[in-house]
């Protein structure tokens, strides 16, 4: 079970929010463990978890309204600001080029939700930055036509393209990684959110958010032994990655627990949610065991029994690109 440090209800989050601009302190219900505060300065090792089981205005269609709802309220209360607006100025500078990058794989079934990632663009116009600073972007162009996105390159809107064949020329070390990295990344954004899907992976275990910049570099194919540790953690740790990362946003809407990374329909199911933070262990690591909880329901070994424990994610956090122990993070629920 992922333990829960603090749970809001929605209501109690409105009413909090409503406090903050009133002279009425906070509700002592939400703030009753000690030494924890929504209005902490340092709050890198929180993790956020919106859900709304409504997010689905029919079986394949999601509601951008709600999905927008879920980022507001996820994104204040993972930074502790009154609105989104502040959260969002929080994070970017308004002369900053921002790169999405999203996992478009598997397909429109099992994809990085292209309301979600126009949705995170849209507050993003909204504080200032200008649309064509903003790139939605992943691997293969293609492969973000079949997952629903409109590609625009070099347009005065939000652009939306694929790296294809647009690598460095010159290779880039980092541990036991060589590799070509993404034009898109390393001459085109100042800052990256990352936008990965809630989904196992076969041999890595889970594909979250660490595993989500294999798609950023020219020859992933050659990290993929040994669960694909410790190559993940390695190439997070290259400053192109670690040092412009700043907001991690799991796409829990539709998960997959079992038989990923393509898409399998007996193992997707409505989580209904997103999970937000800054550091993406943590959110590695809160993502990982809600996909373990759902093999439990569902009668299935944990991932460490099935031979694809994701070793990463702990790789990654001795590495000190994270916090990797549970009982250090502060996992809030609304």
């Amino acid at each position: 079970m992922v333990h829960y440090k603090m749970i809001f209800k929605r209501r109690d989050f409105l009413k909090y929010i409503a406090s903050l601009t009133s002279a009425i302190p906070p509700l002592p219900s939400i703030f009753s463990i000690a030494d924890k505060t929504v209005f902490a300065k340092e709050t890198g090792n929180r993790v956020v978890i919106t859900k709304r089981p409504g997010v689905f205005s029919s079986p394949t269609i999601v509601s951008p309204e709600i999905v927008n709802s879920m980022l507001s309220d996820g994104i204040c209360l993972l930074t502790g600001c009154k609105t989104p607006e502040d959260a969002w100025r929080s994070l970017f500078k308004l002369n900053e080029r921002i790169g999405i990058k999203i996992n478009s794989l598997g397909g429109r079934k099992i994809c990085t939700h292209p309301e979600l990632a126009y949705g995170v663009a849209k507050h993003l116009t909204n504080i200032g930055i200008r649309p064509d600073n903003i790139i939605i972007f992943d691997r293969l162009t293609n492969e973000l036509k079949r997952a629903g996105y409109k590609i625009q390159k070099n347009s005065s809107s939000v652009n939306c393209f694929g790296t294809d064949s647009d690598y460095e020329l010159t290779p880039e070390f980092s541990g036991t990684i060589g590799t070509c990295f993404s034009r898109i990344l390393t001459q085109n954004c100042d800052a990256i959110i990352s936008i990965p899907v809630l989904k196992d992976h076969d041999l890595s275990g889970v594909s979250l958010s660490l595993k989500n910049f294999y798609g950023v570099i020219h020859n992933p194919n050659k990290y993929h032994d040994n669960g694909c540790d410790p190559f993940i953690a390695d190439l997070n740790c290259h400053p192109f990655i670690k040092n412009k990362l700043r907001l991690v946003i799991i796409d829990a809407i539709t998960g997959q627990y079992n038989g990923g990374p393509a898409f399998k329909s007996q193992w997707a199911w409505p989580y209904s949610g997103l999970i937000l933070g800054r550091d993406p262990v943590a959110v590695d690591l809160v993502g990982s065991r809600v996909i373990e909880q759902k093999r439990k329901q569902n009668g299935l070994p944990t991932l460490k029994e099935a031979g694809r424990e994701p070793i990463h994610i702990q790789s990654a956090a001795k590495r000190k690109l994270g916090t990797g122990n549970l009982n250090k993070i502060e996992v809030l629920e609304l």
